[in-house]
């Protein structure tokens, strides 16, 4: 038998299916989406690798072939459609194969080769030796060497490779998986009790009435732990180690799942939802496309608060009543928190998470149990895409516009790309939702490729924010410098004087965003990036929000010496402080990166807020989107401005985006919402559309803009980033590197246009210098298959063998 395999770390250039021969004893377990550990290169050095295909036939020489070393998995850990879905991935996003593969397993599930160490000699003249053979002699399974340099001290491997080559100790090689599985110690009845039971009779012939006790509860209970057999009987765990040793009873280990969310919630009937006629009318609609299986894609276009959770919720309902799995995918982890409580509420232990703030053993846990089908609700972000659902009968995907949904790692895919792909490989629906959808999706759904629904209205009679905008130009020439204007500061107080609670968003962290020498202008940048460094409060240092680089913070300059370095603009540290000097008798929460590290850290802050111990929040985008607090009243934004001229073509969306979701966060239940834009470009007609809500608008001024300069959704952009330590052999690689996709276009005509080679938005980060190629295109095989030859051959160029090339479908920046 041969196997076609995907083999990890082959490079992208020479990355193919590797054929494999299957040993005899393994015929009957291998299977394709089974993973194995295999020798590779001309060292053999071992690797995991995963099974796409499996054949009897061989064009070559069998005994040719590499032999599999290891089966990694009992059965397979990616089902056919997920097979699909890698393959799909390699060639669409220009990875490795076995790097799609690896991105839809959770980390902890991957194995390493390990060597294991025996025994196999009884003695050795130096005690040291003696000692580890003594120590070995008494672990039947062997020990990997890390667990020998534990147990002795050894700082390095080479005493124990010596060992061995002296025929001391016997050296074997074995897999490990990064994260074990999570058991239970649990108790049943022994084969004989449980025979001896049924007739009424039992081993002991005289049990005390705390043993009998115990045999009749695990009579009825099947198993249980010595914990719930001490809670629901008199007995301890002494009383049922003395039923072990009499052979009525045995333990055993159960595979137990670490769970990241504690099932305690009040539960709510998904039938108390009442929809308003608008929400039915979506309802019946998506239902209808449900029942079609022909994996269509539909956009629920909702204005913010018109109830498209609820939806959502009814949706739900349905696909499980009919036995199916549903797929909800949300933008960001701060979204997580409020979405699952609301469907614990209402689905309880069904549902699922998949987010990377769990820990690896909750991850692979929830994993197992979405696998399992025991969980039939999957919420989670970008990643819960790949969830290895095998009864999917719907996917909705949150604020389907959001940039969070793109993998900026290899695979460097979209997660509605991958959606779609499998909603088509399934037949089953795609749901896109969104107040704010992305031009591409509403501009399918407006021409008739997607099925649009609409909810025009506020859920319960809920009216829209009032919003103002503040002219900051007029704030600075009145001589108020603050983060406030005296508009809404004075609106803040009243929500103060009246128990209402207020956001405020700034969407850049730290305290000061530039440091600058008054005397010479210099700003002090990060020295191994090419972008100025942000002045932190909270730990008094300058920090690179790239790579990570920090120093302490100074008031000397260093090119000139002068001791007049100025710092100067806002992050959310200094909105939080001023904000505490303004009105001290405020309770503020800052949500930011740097405040919600913290396992849970968004649960704990949102839920908190939610019961009124904040009247102030001041954040990021985390704020902005999917947030539902009936007692906010008020919503800010400082600097409206800031992602306005951001110098990409997306720039007026998401700024249109971000403002008009975060007006949303306000007036949503009985209470009326204001809103206050600070701007230093009221006439804006972005600023001036998002004030209005008034998303149709915004779209028919962008869609021109899109269709004369050539932007998606009338084409596809991509983009090809060089980068290495050396400038000018970077600058010179995107230059080789366009020649060759030239001479490729020419010769095979597809419709492309490419810009450049310039300097990346960033132009050096880590201390690599950063080029692209800006690509235009349209997304057919020819162009896949042209940029994807082109890659392979630049691959193979020893003159620009240290610089790393990627190819990103989506990505422009």
């Amino acid at each position: 038998m041969i196997a076609k395999i995907a083999v990890d770390k082959a490079a992208f250039g020479f990355d193919r299916l590797f054929d494999y021969s299957v040993p005899k004893g393994m015929e009957e377990k291998i299977k394709t989406g089974c993973r194995v550990m295999v020798p590779f290169g001309a060292g053999g050095q071992k690797r995991q690798g995963m099974v796409f295909g499996l054949s009897d036939t061989f064009d070559g020489d069998p005994k040719k072939l590499k032999s599999i070393a290891f089966l990694l998995d009992e059965k397979p850990v990616v089902d056919d459609e997920l097979t699909e879905l890698a393959k799909h991935l390699a060639v669409h996003t220009f990875c490795p194969l076995f790097e799609a593969v690896k991105a839809m397993l959770p980390p902890g599930l991957n194995y390493k080769p390990v060597f294991k160490y025996f025994a196999d000699a009884e003695s050795s003249e130096d005690d040291e030796e003696q000692r580890v053979l003594n120590w070995l002699r008494k672990k039947k399974n062997g020990a990997e060497g890390e667990a020998i340099n534990k147990a002795f001290g050894f700082l390095d491997s080479a005493f124990i490779d010596s060992m061995a080559e002296k025929k001391l100790l016997r050296r074997e090689e074995s897999t490990r998986r990064k994260i074990g599985d999570e058991t239970t110690k649990m108790v049943r009845l022994s084969e004989k009790e449980a025979g001896l039971n049924e007739e009424g009779s039992s081993i002991l012939k005289k049990p005390t009435p705390k043993q009998k006790e115990v045999l009749e509860f695990l009579s009825e209970a099947g198993a249980a732990c010595v914990k719930e057999i001490s809670y629901f009987t008199s007995a301890g765990k002494a009383v049922v180690e003395g039923l072990e040793k009499k052979g009525a009873v045995e333990f055993f280990e159960q595979e137990a799942f670490r769970r990241p969310y504690k099932d305690e919630f009040r539960r709510i009937d998904p039938e108390s939802i009442v929809l308003s006629e608008e929400q039915q009318t979506a309802f019946d609609g998506i239902a209808k496309l449900c029942d079609e299986e022909k994996g269509s894609t539909a956009l629920l276009f909702g204005v913010t608060g018109s109830g498209k959770t609820s939806v959502f919720i009814k949706l739900i309902q349905r696909e499980i009543a009919k036995g199916h799995q549903v797929l909800l995918m949300v933008p960001e982890i701060s979204l997580t928190p409020q979405m699952m409580n609301k469907f614990f509420a209402y689905f309880g232990d069904s549902v699922a998470v998949m987010h990377s703030a769990l820990s690896a053993g909750e991850r692979i846990d929830e994993w197992k149990r979405i696998a399992s089908g025991k969980a039939r609700i999957i919420v989670g972000t970008r990643s819960a895409v790949f969830a290895p659902a095998k009864e999917l009968g719907l996917i909705i995907m949150d604020e389907e516009q959001e940039q969070s949904y793109k993998s900026d790692r290899s695979p460097r895919f979209h997660a509605r790309d991958a959606a779609a792909f499998r909603s088509k490989k399934l037949g089953i629906p795609l749901l896109l939702a969104s107040a704010t959808p992305s031009v591409e999706t509403f501009y399918k759904a407006k021409s008739g490729k997607t099925k649009l629904f609409e909810m025009t209205e506020r859920y319960g009679g809920a009216k829209l924010p009032d919003s103002v905008i503040v002219d900051m130009k007029e704030e600075t020439l009145c001589g108020r410098t603050g983060v406030l204007s005296e508009a809404l500061a004075e609106e803040i107080q009243y929500n103060l004087d009246n128990g209402q609670q207020s956001i405020l968003l700034m969407n850049r962290r730290g305290y000061n965003t530039v440091a600058r020498c008054a005397e010479c202008g210099t700003v002090k940048e990060c020295p191994r990036c090419n972008i100025p460094l942000i002045y932190h409060r909270a730990n008094g240092r300058l920090m690179c929000h790239y790579c990570g680089y920090s120093e302490p913070a100074t008031v000397r300059c260093d090119s000139c010496g002068s001791e007049y370095v100025m710092y100067s603009g806002c992050g959310t540290q200094k909105v939080e402080d001023e904000i505490s000097a303004q009105f001290p008798e405020a309770r503020i929460l800052r949500m930011d990166l740097d405040t919600t590290m913290a396992k849970f850290s968004h649960d704990r802050h949102f839920a908190d807020f939610a019961e009124g111990k904040y009247d102030i929040m001041v954040g990021t985008q985390m704020v902005a989107k999917g947030l539902d607090f009936p007692n906010v009243t008020l919503v800010g934004v400082l600097a409206a401005d800031m992602s306005l001229y951001g110098g990409d073509y997306r720039s007026y969306e998401r700024t249109f985006g971000l403002l008009t979701q975060v007006i949303g966060r306000c007036g949503r239940a009985k209470l009326s919402g204001r809103a206050y834009i600070q701007t230093y470009s009221p006439e804006h007609s972005v600023i001036e559309r998002s004030c209005a809500q008034d998303y149709r608008m915004f779209y028919e001024d962008e869609i021109i803009n899109r269709k004369v300069m050539l932007y998606p959704p009338f084409c596809s952009m991509g983009s090809v980033l060089f980068s290495g330590t050396n400038e000018k052999q970077t600058r010179e690689a995107a230059a080789a590197f366009l020649k060759l996709l030239e001479e490729k276009v020419a010769e095979t005509e597809i419709p492309i246009r490419i810009l450049g080679p310039t300097p990346s938005h960033v132009a050096k980060i880590a201390d690599k210098w950063r080029w692209k190629l800006i690509v235009k295109y349209r997304p057919d095989n020819a162009f896949f298959e042209t940029m994807g030859e082109t890659l392979k051959e630049f691959s193979k160029n020893k003159d620009f063998v240290k610089i790393e090339v990627m190819a990103d479908p989506y990505d422009i920046n």
